[in-house]
């Protein structure tokens, strides 16, 4: 699938500098808001770095917006997406696709997309409030929580909240479709998760290259 842009008129980091600035807000003001580095806040706004959708979230609630304030989404008249209708976007400088599965209404908690991940590609460690919910759809993805790695694959699913620093990446030579689903919340959420052993257990370089090689071949059939 191609690299697809849904009409951003500028590009993530200067759209987020400019809302900064409106605010009359420092780099330092905002980044003790949303609990992102100063430096590399300081990377988005020069649009040298691209953030995950989640700490695109911390970054939207610490500016008071929502986070469609920053990527071009397709809205819905109602609270039903069809497969066939579904318009894919991208966030500026990012080559995942994005199809919004979640409604936009007054009082909604939940964001959710189907994401399309390039073949090779890493998420950057990220720390937020809230939580997310990742389900494999095709493929497989690589997930770290708390130091642990997880290997996802096609049927399995990981809940865990923001504030364990994670990150995630596509182990195989081909684009993985993944679940997201989030609930973003601003300021401290309590912690009651640790990560277990049982059911999805904590895979080794070499777990992965042979976990990998069974999805290959498992789809190659």
């Amino acid at each position: 699938m191609g690299r697809i842009t849904a009409g951003a008129p500028a590009a993530l980091g200067r759209r987020i500098r400019k809302r900064r600035q409106m605010m009359a807000m420092t780099l330092q003001e905002l980044s003790a808001a949303c609990g992102v580095s100063v430096g590399y806040l300081s990377q988005v706004e020069r649009d040298n770095a691209t953030p995950t959708l989640g700490t695109l979230a911390e970054i939207a609630a610490a500016l008071d917006v929502g986070i469609d304030h920053f990527i071009a989404t397709p809205r819905q008249s109602e609270s039903v997406t069809r497969a066939d209708e579904r318009q894919p976007f991208s966030v500026s400088g990012t080559s995942i696709i994005y199809e919004q599965i979640g409604a936009e209404f007054p009082g909604h908690e939940l964001t959710s997309f189907i994401m399309n991940v390039p073949p090779g590609y890493r998420s950057e460690t990220v720390q937020h409030a809230g939580e997310e919910l990742i389900f494999v759809l095709q493929g497989a993805v690589l997930l770290v929580v708390d130091g642990q790695k997880f290997l996802l694959r096609e049927g399995d699913s990981m809940h865990y909240l923001g504030q364990h620093p994670h990150s995630w990446s596509n182990p195989l030579d081909r684009v993985v479709r993944l679940l997201w689903t989030g609930k973003m919340l601003h300021g401290a959420t309590p912690s009651a998760y640790i990560p277990r052993e049982s059911g999805l257990a904590s895979v080794s370089a070499d777990d992965l290259f042979v976990a990998s090689r069974d999805v290959t071949d498992e789809t190659a059939e």
